[in-house]
């Protein structure tokens, strides 16, 4: 789990609740391509169109209104296909001259909050992913499943030694001797022997396991299911330890993130119960307090205090995750971009948990926003169905997709989301019985109409737990260097005629346009299309989807 390096901000709970014209020229040609699918909307009416059945033409009415404009949202999508697939596009109108050019309005925004991490993160995922298949794998014999370690938990004061990864792709192990410091129903926390001095004391050890027994593990085990117990203590470790810390070096700190915890698949798979660098039981293993930055960057002890309560509810997600689909239900493990979406999730819920008034409730929601931010900024520019080895933005856009499904179907999704061998988007489908691309045509969509102003969407392009456009204007006035619009989504205004745009979809997500056609605009069409003209490869499940704002 990666982490940004910025000041303490106010998420601000906020339940959820006439545009300029542009002259429109005449379209100079018809589209060539034949059927082409008419579509005719009212306002608030929306449609995702195959260009399978419409050789990738669109046609759109004229205005008749003599005194009002009409508006179109318009978003080039791939709504589906294989996590991190991609296919070079244009969408032009079909009389419009000009060679095809991305549009400016549409800019990526660099992300500070962990390059390093979020690779460190895909690179753990592949090593669960590669024992995991589709066919159930052989159990090794008993006695390889017997507890390696004690069959009860831990008492405070008690030493064990552990192999912990210490290198961002486990090319090497470090041996580390942790103490425990506090015990309770459900977890005990060890704390590396070597820890530099000045870290979290007694009561604070006290009080972040009050807060993992409350506030996390009884939060995850409701909305994602139980963790295995392979050694038999009843508990989940979590180990604070220097070597998390040196999984990257100050530089890399301050220009890429850091790793703040992370989950180790093989520490819980029976097929793993011979290997010596495996610990044999449920270990989540996090950063240690490093005010003197002796390790890598300073974390001082009120970071840590602030950052790990979030970090145990996502790490203990990726367990139960993995437990779940690949030891009790013999599946693969889960595709990165929804186990990734869901341990998001899992931040999120652990701040309901404390609850929106509560002093640390902006702790445990402010990384899912300030990714979601990113990945708003610029959607076309980043995979909603991520491999998760680029960047957070991608991140934020899985905890989008899933916020909208809990949002759509209620949280009882999540748990059967979990509990299951199905992955990926054939799991999603499957639980909440849409097919995918309709899924994410609409969430696409709700992302931009939700809570527009002055439009009421349809319910299937809502999000009802929170109001974006009113979050990101509150983070926005508070730290405009990190939250730089009020809001990050920002479709750019082009009359119906002149639409102009190529670059690459990128599987999940899409480019906006505002589609404009002033009163008594004439039609217009829309191609949708590779870039030379053929047609986009099906497997990406190419999408134009359509909303009328006006």
């Amino acid at each position: 789990m990666a982490r940004q390096r910025n000041g303490h901000l106010l998420v601000v709970v906020v339940a959820v609740a006439a545009c300029d014209s542009l002259p429109l020229p005449e379209p100079q040609s018809l589209c060539a391509l034949s059927p082409a699918a008419t579509i005719s909307l009212a306002v608030g009416g929306d449609t995702s169109i195959d260009p399978a059945t419409d050789g990738g033409c669109v046609s759109f009415p004229a205005n008749a209104s003599t005194a009002d404009s009409a508006e179109y949202l318009v978003i080039a999508q791939a709504a589906g296909g294989a996590a991190g697939a991609t296919a070079a596009f244009q969408l032009r109108s079909a009389g419009f001259a000009a060679l095809p050019a991305a549009l400016p309005a549409v800019l990526p925004l660099a992300s500070p909050r962990g390059t390093a991490a979020a690779r460190f993160d895909h690179f753990l995922r592949q090593v669960g992913r590669r024992q995991a298949g589709p066919a159930p794998r052989p159990v090794p014999a008993a006695r390889s499943l017997a507890p390696l370690g004690a069959a009860a938990p831990p008492v405070v004061g008690s030493l064990r030694t552990f192999h912990v990864c210490a290198a961002l792709d486990c090319s090497s192990f470090q041996r580390v001797t942790g103490r425990v410091r506090a015990v309770g129903g459900h977890v005990a926390i060890y704390v590396d022997t070597l820890a530099p001095a000045g870290g979290l004391d007694s009561a604070d050890m006290d009080t972040l396991q009050q807060v993992f027994d409350v506030h996390g593990y009884a939060v995850d085990t409701t909305a994602f299911g139980r963790e295995s117990d392979i050694d038999s203590n009843g508990v989940v470790i979590a180990l604070m330890t220097n070597v998390v810390n040196h999984l990257v070096t100050a530089a890399q700190c301050q220009s890429a993130g850091y790793v703040a915890g992370f989950f180790f698949a093989p520490d819980i798979d029976p097929f793993y119960a011979q290997d010596t660098l495996s610990n044999h039981g449920e270990v989540i293993y996090t950063v240690v307090a490093d005010s003197a930055a002796t390790l890598s960057c300073a974390h001082q002890r009120a970071e840590v205090k602030g950052v790990l309560p979030a970090t145990l509810l996502h790490e203990l997600q990726h367990l139960i995750n993995y437990n779940q689909h690949v030891l009790v239900h013999r599946g693969n493990a889960e595709d990165d971009w929804l186990d990734e979406g869901l341990s998001k999730y899992a931040e999120e819920l652990g701040g309901w948990s404390v609850g929106p008034s509560a002093p640390t409730f902006s702790d445990y929601v402010i990384g899912d926003f300030y990714d979601a931010y990113q990945y708003l900024r610029a959607p076309g520019a980043h995979f909603m169905l991520t491999t998760t080895d680029q960047n957070l933005a991608d991140v934020g856009g899985g905890w989008l997709f899933v916020r909208y499904l809990v949002d759509q179907s209620g949280a009882g999704l999540t748990p059967r989301l979990v509990q299951t061998s199905l992955t990926g988007t054939a799991n999603v489908a499957a639980h909440v019985g849409v097919p995918f691309p309709t899924l994410a045509s609409q969430w696409a969509l709700a992302l931009w109409v939700s809570d527009l102003p002055g439009f009421t969407p349809p319910a299937t392009l809502r999000f009802t737990t929170w109001s974006f456009r009113r979050t990101f204007a509150s983070l926005y006035s508070q730290q405009p260097q990190a939250f730089p619009l009020p809001f990050p989504l920002v479709p750019p205004a082009v009359a119906g005629s002149a639409v102009s745009l190529s670059d690459t979809l990128r599987a999940g997500s899409g480019f906006y346009i505002r589609s404009l056609q002033g009163p008594r605009g004439a039609a217009f069409e829309l191609r949708f299309l590779g870039p030379t003209g053929a047609a986009l490869p099906a497997a990406i499940f190419p999408r134009p989807d359509v909303i009328r704002i006006r």
